[in-house]
């Protein structure tokens, strides 16, 4: 109960000045400020480039002191995703940020998290690789965030920010998808988005839930309060196989059901379109100056930018897709997103990718050449 009376009085002396005004920051530093305004309890990261600026940014805002969030720099990321978990499985709102070698170390702790069915949010800067890599930006983590590098059959709920905007928005979206399906899910982000300037208008302060909102909200959790003194026990693990195959029905159930109602996507200029821009996160950005580009020569292109890389938008890439004279997915890696758009269209139009590697951002006059080259000449 003291705890509680803290919270509310926290709440309360929080400051109102800039609410709904225009604030120029990094993505980074919006990931951070939204965090606490969206009433996180606890942040558990390790600093990593590009994305070190999230944890930076809340050590210097110090939320524990505001708002009650809880901000620790773990020894390790192995060691931040388990606590992610511990607070998760207490029905708190958690989370981490990394960049890609971090997330990869994550891998086990977010299976663990989709195997017990416990909310939490993952942002992941991509930076390139395989391996350390670069610290510049990529996008080749497409495959780990959506496949899932963890062990066994499970699905994260992943977000594609493009701008500065998305990366505050989308904050309280994850969290908002993730406990409404009990699933982790991820903010998947990159060097450019990170590290960008843009203006943001932040999210109003949301107060922390008490203890007896939590319990009343997820009677799953084990808080060690639950009302009918029943303990909660939190795990992933089942020795008899008749059992876990019922918990893996239930999860593709979850999927399933997550497919048909949480996709997200966003179009620009499908209407009279003849040929198809397929991009994501920073590619999309830098996708829509080409179009722009393209149609000043005459070639009418449009983009189709997921939201959700996961769900993906397999159905309404597919109908977009009808008549067009070809597709170019473009993307900041060697080719991954492709697979999914090309499974999504199955043949019934001609689809190319153009991608950049080693940390080296396509420009606009670069994806306008390749449309030409791999397309439109062959049109």
């Amino acid at each position: 109960m003291e705890e509680t009376k803290k919270q509310q009085a926290n709440v309360a002396s929080l400051p109102s000045e800039g609410q709904g005004e225009a604030i120029l920051m990094k993505g980074n530093e919006a990931i951070a400020h939204a965090a606490i305004r969206c009433g996180v309890d606890g942040y558990f990261g390790y600093p990593i480039t590009p994305q070190s600026e999230v944890i930076e940014t809340l050590a210097e805002l110090k939320p524990w002191e505001t708002t009650g969030m809880q901000v620790v720099q773990a020894e390790s990321e192995l060691a931040s995703i388990y606590m992610v978990y511990g607070a998760a499985g207490a029905g708190k709102r958690a989370m981490t940020s990394s960049s890609s070698p971090g997330v990869a170390l994550m891998q086990e702790g977010i299976t663990y998290l989709a195997g017990a069915e416990l909310p939490a949010l993952i942002v992941n800067v991509q930076r390139g690789g395989p391996g350390l890599g670069t610290i510049q930006p990529s996008q080749g983590d497409y495959f780990q965030a959506t496949r899932g590098g963890g062990n066994g059959d499970y699905q994260t709920i992943v977000l594609a920010p493009a701008s500065v905007q998305e990366m505050a928005d989308f904050v309280d979206l994850a969290f908002e998808l993730a406990f409404k399906y009990r699933n982790p899910a991820m903010i998947l982000s990159d060097g450019v988005i990170g590290q960008m300037m843009e203006k943001v208008v932040l999210p109003p302060y949301k107060r922390r839930r008490t203890d007896e909102e939590v319990i009343e909200q997820c009677p799953w959790a084990s808080t060690g309060k639950t009302k009918d003194r029943v303990r909660n026990v939190i795990t992933s693990l089942e020795l008899k196989p008749e059992i876990m195959e019922q918990r893996n029905l239930h999860l593709q159930a979850k999927y399933a059901e997550i497919r048909e109602k949480e996709v997200r996507y966003e179009t620009q200029l499908m209407d009279d379109a003849e040929y198809m821009i397929v991009a994501f996160g920073s590619a999309a950005r830098i996708a829509e100056k080409s179009v722009e580009l393209a149609r000043q020569e005459g070639i009418k292109v449009g983009l189709f930018r997921p939201i959700t890389l996961w769900p993906f938008p397999t159905k309404e890439i597919a109908n977009m897709a009808k008549g067009k004279k070809g597709v170019l997915v473009v993307e900041i890696n060697a080719g991954q997103m492709v697979q999914d758009v090309r499974l999504a269209i199955n043949g019934a139009e001609p689809v190319e990718q153009f991608g950049r590697l080693g940390g080296i951002v396509p420009d606009p006059e670069e994806i306008v050449s390749a449309l030409k080259e791999k397309i439109f000449q062959k049109g």
